[in-house]
């Protein structure tokens, strides 16, 4: 799926959710059914659904793991208490009111490897990164992983970072990915073996636009006995026409680089690189 279609759905569940929030809002005392003494209004079908909507989000997570048999014999302490409390059974009442508390830490202890994936998946939800303009971060990292398993296996790599200058003349030419970012996808896309390790990759809203992208070279600046390669000229030569951060592992020396507004910095380690990118991806949130 391209970003612009990727955009346009985004931008209609936005519409959707505003209707429908106001809907409910208008209505949110309405009675929809009545059967004998039980009456539905709106705000408890909404409870219905945000309680459903829950659970099956939490089946989603421990689905597969040891913890969701624990989350069942939860479940089921918690439906006896229920019907404990509502028999009248003072001592079991009594027994399981004090074990509450130890429920809370217990759960803390049994459930804390699925707490941290509720955490992440709930930081990573595009409502909370657009709120929190938590951005790129996942990106960042993901991109230096995989520049340094390039490194480590001393391949070459180009890889484009686009600014607010586009780059669609240079995209029209590569191979269409548009994938998520991550380290794996990067070293099979510079595989030496891949048919499109040759060019460059162009990465643009925390997605691999395109592949085997050829850029533009610059010419040696004057006055400098610096030897260039392809990748770095290339590197050099579209940091010079646009705002986009061009990284670079060469596969002579193997060392990591990076082009920014004409001017190319090298030798970089893994704390000056991930730096590199961040100030660019943050710029722009």
């Amino acid at each position: 799926m391209s970003v612009n279609s990727r955009s346009v759905r985004i931008v209609l569940y936005w519409i959707l959710g505003l209707v429908l929030t106001g809907f409910i809002i208008m209505n949110w005392r309405l009675e929809l059914l009545k059967f004998a003494f039980i009456s539905i209004r709106v705000y408890d079908l909404v409870d219905i659904l945000a309680v459903s909507f829950v659970l099956y989000k939490l089946y989603q997570i421990f689905k597969g793991s040891r913890a969701a048999q624990m989350l069942i014999g939860m479940v089921i302490l918690i439906f006896l208490s229920i019907i404990v409390r509502f028999t009248e059974l003072s001592g079991m009442t009594w027994l399981l009111s004090n074990l509450s508390t130890v429920w809370v830490i217990a759960f803390v202890i049994l459930f804390q490897p699925e707490l941290r994936r509720i955490l992440i998946y709930v930081g990573q939800n595009p409502l909370i990164r657009f709120l929190f303009r938590v951005r790129g971060v996942q990106t960042v990292d993901e991109i230096v992983s995989g520049i340094l398993m390039i490194q480590k296996r001393g391949w070459g790599a180009l890889i484009v970072i686009q600014g607010d200058v586009g780059l669609r003349h240079i995209k029209e030419k590569g191979v269409d990915i548009n994938a998520e970012v991550t380290a794996e996808l990067l070293v099979s896309l510079f595989n030496p073996t891949s048919p499109l390790h040759d060019g460059a990759v162009i990465v643009h809203n925390e997605m691999i636009d395109t592949a085997k992208c050829i850029l533009p070279l610059s010419e040696e600046p004057a006055g400098s006995r610096m030897k260039l390669g392809t990748r770095h000229l290339a590197a050099l030569g579209l940091s010079e026409e646009s705002d986009a951060l061009v990284l670079v592992v060469s596969e002579e020396t193997h060392a990591i680089s990076y082009a920014y507004k004409g001017v190319m910095k090298r030798g970089l380690d893994e704390i000056q690189l991930k730096k590199a990118i961040q100030n660019l991806i943050y710029a722009q949130s």
